[in-house]
């Protein structure tokens, strides 16, 4: 990802405020007590996919979506008015698209914070390949390839030349795919991409099967591939440092109303299912990427000495303190206690002095008791926290420790 850049927002004068009320019912919503995202941009390379993916896209208004549909060249496209922006997260689905119409800079909008779902297929450009390698993956160079599989590939009255794939290789993560086991494979038609592996915030989440490889399915391999096996993700998301989400797809059928509905069979296996695994994929992790899920916040972080409520100026060494916060996980229509075993607190100047693993009382509140150090100076409470699938915690409080006990003993 690009280096997050912070702008200042303009003030809002009384013209900004009007124009803004002209905005769609429930365009304000996003905020941090509502994370989830609510107006969502979605540029076509064609109108036309309004119908054929229109079972995506009525799953996201049932849950609450405003979606403004746009050809990606109209001329009057923004993302921003009067230093405020317009919306919330971003759908490509364009992706032969050589540039953009009117002012939209889609790294610009993720480095604020903002979602991104991104959809490619084999007409993609080299403007929209460098959008993906941006965010952290790289497209096959080569134009003409594709996923092949002539072992995981899905079987259909003409198999033609193993370039349906019937793909189930998913990443176990309950936050990212939902609690429920998708059981069908997803049908999946495209190009592949790998991961940069210098950056540490890409994940796949739809892999390639071993017997996979990306290239032209027409002509014969002169050469090996560059990508093969497992290594090929088909998608894959990010979660930026600024805890902006993102989704990146080589294929755009994987969405359509054919795929979400098409009767699915892996080559080699005797059970066919009367649904791909398509819908149930892609709604759970429009879920994740839109903020739906996996969403904390941490409140309430407060310290004092043992058998005292109020924080004081400054602790003695080797005073015993209490240590508490709050920790609570959206569910996309309100905010329920987070559990979990693995929260940290430290008592930190230049390395941590302490650390201490939180107890939690199942019902947000994580605490935990110690001794301050013998060591006098300005110290920080630092609960930094990160997860897999997880918006990551980072806050920090300031207390200082005296020598003072010392010079009364």
């Amino acid at each position: 990802m690009a280096k997050l850049r912070i702008r200042p927002t303009l003030p809002l004068t009384l013209l900004h405020l009007f124009l803004l009320l002209l905005l769609p019912i429930g365009s304000l919503s996003f905020s941090p007590e509502s994370p989830t995202d609510r107006r969502v941009l979605v540029l076509l390379d064609d109108l036309s996919l309004k119908s054929s993916h229109s079972l995506f896209f009525a799953s996201l208004q049932s849950r609450g979506f405003f979606l403004d549909f746009k050809l990606a060249e109209d001329p009057s496209l923004a993302l921003q008015r009067y230093g405020e922006y317009l919306y919330d997260a971003l759908i490509l689905f364009s992706p032969s698209a050589d540039r953009f119409g009117g002012k939209v800079d889609v790294l610009d909008f993720v480095d604020s914070g903002h979602d991104l779902i991104f959809a490619a297929d084999s007409s993609a450009s080299d403007f929209i390949k460098s959008i993906a390698t941006e965010c952290g993956v790289d497209f096959d160079e080569d134009p003409s390839a594709v996923v092949v599989d002539h072992n995981g590939y899905a079987v259909s009255e003409t198999d033609g030349d193993h370039t349906l794939i019937a793909a189930d290789d998913f990443i176990q993560s309950d936050v990212i795919l939902g609690k429920a086991k998708i059981e069908a494979p997803v049908l999946f038609k495209g190009i592949g991409h790998s991961l940069n592996a210098a950056n540490s915030l890409v994940l796949k989440v739809l892999s390639a099967s071993p017997s996979a490889y990306s290239a032209n399915p027409s002509t014969k391999l002169s050469s090996p591939p560059t990508l093969t096996g497992s290594s090929i993700s088909l998608v894959s998301v990010v979660q930026a440092r600024n805890n902006a989400r993102i989704m990146i797809a080589g294929s755009l059928d994987m969405f359509s109303n054919r795929f979400l509905r098409a009767a699915v069979q892996k080559a080699g296996s005797s059970i066919k299912y009367e649904k791909s695994g398509n819908e149930q994929f892609v709604t759970e992790l429009s879920k994740w990427v839109f903020h739906e899920r996996g969403h904390l916040k941490a409140v309430n972080l407060r310290h004092n000495k043992v058998g005292e409520t109020d924080e004081p100026a400054m602790y003695r060494i080797k005073d015993d303190l209490d240590f508490a916060v709050e920790i609570y996980e959206w569910s996309g229509q309100s905010w329920e206690p987070y559990v979990a075993n693995d929260v940290q607190v430290q008592f930190y100047m230049m390395s941590p002095y302490v650390l201490k693993t939180l107890s939690t009382n199942q019902k947000g509140l994580y605490h935990t008791s110690f001794k301050v150090p013998d060591v006098y100076g300005v110290f920080q409470f630092k609960v930094e926290y990160n997860r897999l699938g997880y918006t990551s915690l980072s806050l920090s409080k300031q207390a200082s420790v005296s020598l003072f006990s010392l010079l009364t003993t």
